[in-house]
């Protein structure tokens, strides 16, 4: 384990609809412009082929009038400290949105 240290946290998922917003912002851009303000080292956005959410709606690429409305996660790998913070600022913004977080491992590989 040359440059490999091991560290314990959580891996913080967000789901949302990619035509959400939050201030006028796209969500997803929202999300990452607070975690990049909290001094958190990185964050991605993955969109889904399909999916459907609390009210069943089902949204998927293959339905023209849904397809700019597909299921978005976005992903942190965070210290305990870190996730504490950036749920704390989401809350405080009162945005609407659902979350997972999932106990984690994990360290970076090679050199950087």
């Amino acid at each position: 384990m040359d440059n490999e240290s091991l560290q314990h946290g959580v891996l913080l998922n967000f789901y949302c609809h990619s035509r959400a917003r939050h201030d006028g912002v796209l969500l997803s851009e929202w999300m990452l412009a607070q975690a990049r303000r909290l001094g958190i080292g990185g964050g991605s956005v993955f969109r889904a082929i399909a999916g459907y959410g609390r009210h069943g709606v089902l949204h998927e690429e293959q339905f023209f009038e849904l397809a700019d409305d597909l299921p978005l996660r976005i992903e942190f790998l965070l210290r305990d400290e870190q996730a504490e913070a950036l749920l704390q600022r989401v809350r405080e913004a009162h945005v609407d949105i659902t979350y997972a977080r999932i106990a984690a491992s994990f360290a970076a590989l090679g050199t950087h």
